[in-house]
C-alpha cells in the first residue's frame, strides 16, 4: 500500500510504496500542508491502482528518478531522492480543488459545481494528467460542449459555454501552478457573448402591472417594482426584518427551492427605506397574513413564495394579458433602478439600495435608459453651453426683441424655466414681453 510520509530534516512529503518486491521512496518538493498532503495522497492512490492493475510505468510517474532506470538491475533504491512526481489527473486534482474551495461557496453554487463536474467536465477531461491538457484539448472540449442542446432544444449559449470553460480553467490553472506546470487555459479567450437585454418597465407600465395583478400578489409586485429586490431577497423577507417605526426593512437572507441562504454578496446585506407605496403594500400584506407565519410574502398555506410557480402561473400570464413583452421577473429590479436614476437620485445611494458595492453596474447597464425616462436628452448641457458660451451679448431696450421672443417661446414650452427667466429681466425687457402677449377685449 502506498503511503504518504514526511521527511523530518526537510519537512517535505514523499511517497513510500512497494513495487516488484522492492521498497520505493520517491521524494517531492511539497511541504507538509493539508492541501499538499491531499495532492500527494491522490498520487499515492493512483500509483497503487496502477500497480494493482499491472500497468504501473515507473518512468512515466517519476521520469527523473534513478530508480526507473535501475529497477531491472535490482539495486537498492532507498537512497534515491529528488524525483518529481507525475502530475495528477484532472479528476484527482479537481477533488482537491473542490475540498479547498467549497467553504467559500454557498450551498447552491457547491451543488452546481458538483453536478457540472460529474456530468460534463470529468467525462471529457477527468482521465487526462494536468500536463497533458493543452490548448488543443481545451478547444476540443469547448467545441464538444458547444454541440450540447440547451433549454428547449436550442443551441447552448456562448454565456453558458464560457461559464463551463471558466470552471475548467480555474481548476487547471490552480493545479498547474502547484505542480510547476504551464497552464494552456491562460491562452484561451472567452467567446463573445450577446449583450444581456435589459427591458425595464415604464412608470405607466408599473402602474398597470400593480393595478392588474391578482390582488393577493399586489403587495409583492409593488415591493419588488419599487425597491429592486432580487427574487430570493423578496421571497426571504420575514416580518422581523420590517421596521414600520423607522420606515425601512433589512435584507439579511434569501430563499429558494434549495432552502434559506445568505444574500449574494456582503454589500447585499443592507437596509432599504420604504417609500409611501411600499409601506402601504407591507401594511396590506400584514393585514392578510396567515396567523403565525413568519414570512412576509407567502402562499395561502403559509409557505414562502415559490419563485418558479410565481413566474409561470402569475408573472408570465400577467404580461401576456396586458400585451407587454414577456421578460423574467428579474426585470422588476432593472425597473426600480432606472426609476430611481430617472428621479435624480444619487447613483451611490441607488447602488447601496440595490446592494451593489460600486456604481459601475449602474452606469454600464442602466444609464442608457434614463434619458428616455426624463425626456432630458442633453438639454441641461445644451442650456449651460448656451448661457455661458453664447458669443452674442444680450441686447437692450429696442434692439432686445430677439431675446424677448426667445424667452416668450421658452415660456410656452416650459413654464418653470420661463418664470426663472422673467425674474432676471430688466423693466424694459419685461414690458417688451408683456407687449407680445395678446390681450382680449
Amino acid at each position: 500500500m502506498a503511503k504518504v510520509r514526511v521527511r523530518p530534516e526537510t519537512g517535505t512529503l514523499y511517497l513510500d510504496f512497494q513495487f516488484q518486491g522492492v521498497r520505493c521512496r520517491e521524494q517531492t518538493a511539497l511541504s507538509d500542508t493539508p492541501s499538499n498532503r491531499r495532492v500527494v495522497e491522490a498520487l499515492a492512490k493512483r500509483v497503487e491502482r496502477e500497480i494493482t492493475k499491472g500497468s504501473f510505468d515507473y518512468a512515466r510517474f517519476f521520469p527523473n528518478s534513478p530508480r526507473a532506470k535501475r529497477l531491472s538491475a535490482g539495486d537498492d533504491f532507498d537512497d534515491a531522492v529528488g524525483a518529481k512526481p507525475a502530475a495528477p489527473t484532472f479528476s484527482e486534482f479537481s477533488e482537491v480543488w473542490v475540498t479547498e474551495s467549497s467553504p467559500r461557496w454557498r450551498s447552491r453554487y457547491a451543488a452546481y459545481v458538483r453536478t457540472t463536474l460529474d456530468r460534463i467536465l470529468l467525462p471529457a477531461l477527468g482521465d487526462l494528467p494536468l500536463d497533458k491538457i493543452g490548448r488543443g484539448e481545451l478547444l476540443g472540449f469547448q467545441a464538444q460542449i458547444s454541440k450540447r442542446s440547451g433549454r428547449g432544444g436550442q443551441t447552448i449559449s456562448a454565456k453558458r459555454i464560457n461559464k463551463l470553460m471558466m470552471l475548467a480553467k480555474s481548476i487547471l490553472n490552480e493545479g498547474c501552478d502547484r505542480h510547476g506546470l504551464t497552464s494552456a487555459a491562460r491562452t484561451l479567450k472567452p467567446l463573445k457573448q450577446k449583450r444581456t437585454e435589459v427591458m425595464p418597465f415604464t412608470l405607466e407600465e408599473v402602474q398597470l402591472l400593480i393595478a392588474r395583478v391578482r390582488e393577493d400578489y399586489r403587495p409583492y409586485l409593488t415591493v419588488r417594482l419599487l425597491t429592486g429586490l432580487r427574487t430570493g431577497e423578496a421571497d426571504g423577507l420575514q416580518w422581523q426584518d420590517v421596521d414600520f417605526e423607522q420606515d425601512c426593512f433589512q435584507v439579511v437572507r434569501t430563499h429558494s427551492r434549495e432552502g434559506d441562504g445568505e444574500p449574494k454578496t456582503q454589500s447585499s446585506i443592507r437596509t432599504v427605506p420604504m417609500v409611501a407605496q411600499v409601506r402601504e403594500a407591507f401594511l396590506k400584506q400584514k393585514a392578510h397574513a396567515v396567523p403565525g407565519c413568519e414570512w412576509v410574502f407567502h402562499s395561502r398555506q403559509g409557505n414562502p413564495i415559490d419563485a418558479v410557480n410565481f413566474t409561470n402561473r402569475i408573472w408570465y400570464p400577467l404580461l401576456r394579458n396586458l400585451g407587454l413583452k414577456v421578460r423574467p421577473p428579474y426585470h422588476m429590479r432593472h425597473t426600480a433602478a432606472t426609476l430611481m436614476l430617472a428621479a435624480g437620485e444619487n447613483p451611490e445611494w441607488v447602488a447601496s439600495i440595490l446592494g451593489h458595492s460600486t456604481t459601475e453596474m449602474l452606469f454600464r447597464v442602466y444609464s442608457r435608459f434614463v434619458p428616455n425616462l426624463t425626456r432630458n436628452d442633453g438639454m441641461a448641457f445644451a442650456g449651460l453651453m448656451h448661457a455661458r458660451l453664447d458669443p452674442k451679448p444680450p441686447l437692450k431696450s429696442a434692439t432686445a426683441e430677439p431675446t424677448v421672443v426667445a424667452i416668450a417661446s421658452a415660456a410656452t414650452a416650459d413654464l418653470t424655466s420661463a418664470l426663472r427667466a422673467l425674474q432676471s429681466l430688466t423693466p424694459e425687457q419685461l414690458a417688451a414681453v408683456m407687449a407680445l402677449i395678446p390681450h382680449q377685449d
